[in-house]
């Protein structure tokens, strides 16, 4: 005999599942949130936001009409443009950002509204088809015309590139449907201009829109601004969600859940949250992926950013060290315009590997500040030297494997073991207020700085730097200033390292100027130049390639 179940002991058994399945949803909602959070911690995203805030504004004026193209483009071809508005807002700041996004939208809702009315409406009419919220958009725009267009638009119920083309097939208007979108977009893209903005001046992000040195208070203005444009816009949307309610809005074909049978929605739902488990599973792995290459991804748009200090300025230590082998080395092998003889410096490496070995028992700690700066730019040409020898012959250092390159942990100095990059980056560049180091640091390339006949010395390296610096900012391989069309080429050092020179001056042609007279009387005449950058070459920087150096 079979036992009825009692109604209360179901109903008791189904709200424990329906509880046990949202308590699953919030845990998976929430690793994937973590996860999401992870990746981005893990991506360069403020080094990624310096090039391209570079790439653009190489363009001069042209910045914007080309990101504003592009924005266009986007739209029409249904790439959602969340990730654009917000980087106009951290590229050309509030006002430009907000511009060039409003103009942009507004030109690809009008060019997608006139494409599905005159060019390719039995297409769009197919979308149309397959969206179940159309036949109700369609009755209110015809009831209620631009002022429908304008609510959809501050609280969309269709994606904005899709809803562009949906509307060209409603009886609206095209001038009130492009100025009701127009109007009605503003408070989204601001929201959005303003999150980019807010979120490059967090990230502490060189850039002309969110300079360096900003206090407490401006960053407790900003964060004001974002609260009040974030509170207005949910109330803007709940205004237009609570007007759309009275339309015919309201009155779409029931869901596809609502249209299911009973025992159908329990293995609907159990899809879904397979499905989100499948996402939060993926999003998981991502971000331990992410987490693991991290070192990797730091160079991934260019070098890691640095906030330059004097670490060592307080120091009474006195002693120095002796670069003596190295000195004869370069005297040696390195020819005029830093070109080297590494055919004859292979056949004779004994100083050099003498003094790559006298690195190893350095002591830093007892080296003032400049003493400290030649053993470090001294160790990094000497290590960079070996390591073209070690992998000779090559016709470029990017010859050499990638693992064995810059990355390599194999050089000891002062009894640890670093990579090139560890030496720039961690151990150079945040430790020193002296961006001059990048015309000091020899990558082995033509299109790097050269190598000096001599080695940095603690004593003299003030002078020598100021003296390098000269010498690159006077050459036409890293310096080409046209005065008449008021341009100048710089080398692409000033591009990766632009955070760095904007630390010491307000734009990079006004650091480059402190060691060009021509460049300082320009600027000084009220017409800095416009920048571009030049191609870097690659080559090796053997005296078979000194002809490079006089190449245009």
């Amino acid at each position: 005999m079979n036992t009825p179940v009692a109604p209360a002991m179901v109903g008791t058994a189904s709200r424990s599942a329906q509880s046990t399945r949202q308590v699953l949803r919030v845990v998976l909602w929430a690793l994937i949130i973590v996860a999401a959070f992870v990746i981005l911690r893990s991506l360069p995203i403020s080094a990624g936001l310096d090039l391209l805030q570079r790439k653009v504004t190489a363009f001069g004026p042209w910045g914007p009409i080309i990101f504003g193209v592009a924005y266009f483009l986007a739209a029409v071809l249904f790439v959602p443009g969340s990730a654009l508005t917000l980087a106009a807002g951290a590229i050309f700041g509030i006002p430009g950002g907000f511009a060039t996004v409003s103009i942009a939208s507004t030109a690809a809702a009008g060019t997608s509204f006139l494409i599905a009315r005159y060019l390719a409406r039995d297409k769009v009419r197919a979308l149309a088809d397959s969206n179940r919220t159309f036949g109700a958009i369609d009755r209110a725009i015809a009831q209620g015309g631009w002022r429908i267009i304008a609510l959809l638009r501050l609280s969309p119920a269709v994606p904005f590139s899709l809803g562009n083309y949906l509307y060209g097939l409603t009886p609206v208007k095209f001038w009130p449907y492009v100025i009701a979108s127009w109007i009605a977009m503003m408070p989204g893209s601001f929201l959005y201009v303003y999150l980019g903005f807010v979120g490059r001046t967090a990230a502490g992000a060189a850039s002309s829109a969110a300079p360096a040195g900003r206090n407490v208070w401006q960053y407790v203005l900003l964060a004001a601004g974002l609260l009040a444009t974030v509170a207005v816009s949910v109330y803007v949307t709940r205004l237009a969600r609570k007007a759309l309610k009275e339309t015919a809005l309201t009155k779409p074909a029931a869901s596809n859940e609502e249209t299911q049978a009973p025992a159908a929605k329990p293995a609907a739902r159990a899809r879904s949250l397979v499905g989100l488990g499948a996402v939060a599973a993926l999003a998981v792995g991502l971000a331990a992926c992410a987490h693991i290459a991290k070192p990797r991804l730091a160079g991934l748009f260019g070098p890691p950013k640095a906030t330059l200090t004097e670490a060592y300025a307080d120091t009474t230590a006195t002693g120095t060290f002796d670069h003596s082998a190295l000195d004869r080395v370069l005297k040696t092998h390195v020819r005029d315009g830093g070109f080297v003889d590494y055919a004859a410096l292979a056949g004779d490496s004994a100083q050099l590997d003498a003094y790559i070995a006298s690195l190893a028992n350095a002591t830093p700690d007892g080296l003032s500040r400049d003493e400290r700066l030649a053993l470090l730019i001294n160790a990094y040409n000497a290590f960079t030297l070996r390591l073209i020898l070690d992998h000779a012959p090559v016709a470029s250092i990017r010859d050499i494997p990638a693992e064995k390159r810059w990355k390599a942990v194999r050089w000891n100095l002062a009894g640890t073991l670093y990579s090139l990059d560890q030496i720039e980056h961690e151990q150079i560049r945040p430790r020193f207020a002296e961006p001059r180091v990048h015309f000091a640091l020899v990558c082995a390339a033509v299109g790097c700085p050269p190598l000096r006949q001599g080695a940095y010395v603690g004593s003299r390296i003030q002078e020598q730097l100021t003296d390098q610096a000269a010498y690159v900012h006077a050459s036409p391989r890293w310096l080409r200033l046209d005065t008449k069309a008021g341009e100048l080429r710089l080398t692409a050092l000033y591009d990766w390292f632009a955070g760095d020179f904007l630390q010491q001056a307000p734009t990079v042609a006004a650091f480059a100027a402190r060691s060009s007279p021509e460049l300082m009387t320009l600027i000084k005449s009220g017409r800095e130049p416009r920048v571009t950058f030049l191609d870097y070459d690659w080559t090796l920087n053997s005296i078979e390639n000194a002809a490079r150096a006089t190449a245009p």
